[in-house]
């Protein structure tokens, strides 16, 4: 079963697919999918919250890639994840919505040293940082190369080692809720994540005999 790319997939239409595939599904990769949907359905009720959205939708997100098997680095484990997708997306889906849906507000976040985790490095005195404004500008000139060549693993751990430094500015008490300084930040963000994420898990849902990995804390009887 496949879903159209144009639209934005909704908690319902997900959580449909799944009811009709689940019995299929490997038990980690059912449970999987079951959280991560779960999660991305609580985002939909923020709608006038892109804090609280953007959240949960990081939440759904760690539930669908995280591997408790994993010793490598944040980082190493995105470029895996976004690896398989890739490979498994043979539509382009994921590439399409980040190319036609989201160009202005994907941009607005490469040009922004804000959620640029170099400058924040040298911001709180790191040694090593101070040519954060030399990485600023080859990092932008990436990210515009793996557009022209269609590199979706590569675009997509770019655009979230932008999102993972608002996250953790929200996790990590680095930001006042609903302050004006990050609002639009998490606006996009929270819009971007809604997107790309349901389309994440409905490729998983497509090929669900795929190794996936184990998820973290897995449901153990009493």
């Amino acid at each position: 079963m496949k879903s159209n790319s144009a639209a934005r997939l909704k908690f319902e239409i997900l959580k449909d697919k799944q009811r009709q595939l689940r019995a299929g599904f490997p038990e980690n990769f059912g449970l999987r999918v079951h959280r991560s949907i779960s999660w991305i359905g609580r985002a939909e009720a923020e709608a006038n919250d892109p804090a609280a959205a953007f959240l949960f939708l990081w939440i759904a997100f760690n539930a669908a890639y995280a591997d408790e098997r994993d010793v490598r680095g944040e980082r190493e484990a995105f470029a895996w994840f976004f690896g398989m997708l890739r490979d498994l997306d043979k539509d382009s889906r994921i590439y399409d919505a980040v190319w036609t849906r989201f160009p202005g507000p994907i941009r607005l976040f490469l040009e922004n040293r804000f959620v640029f985790g170099p400058f924040w490095s040298h911001q709180n005195g790191i040694d090593g940082y101070d040519d954060w404004e030399q990485r600023f500008n080859a990092a932008r000139r990436a990210f515009h190369g793996a557009l022209m060549t269609r590199d979706t693993a590569n675009i997509l751990s770019m655009l979230f080692d932008r999102l993972y430094v608002l996250r953790n500015q929200l996790v990590h008490g680095g930001a006042t809720w609903n302050s004006s300084t990050n609002r639009n930040q998490l606006r996009d963000g929270a819009d971007i994540l809604g997107f790309i994420i349901p389309i994440m898990i409905d490729i998983m849902m497509d090929n669900s005999n795929e190794d996936w990995g184990r998820p973290f804390y897995p449901v153990v009887e009493n």
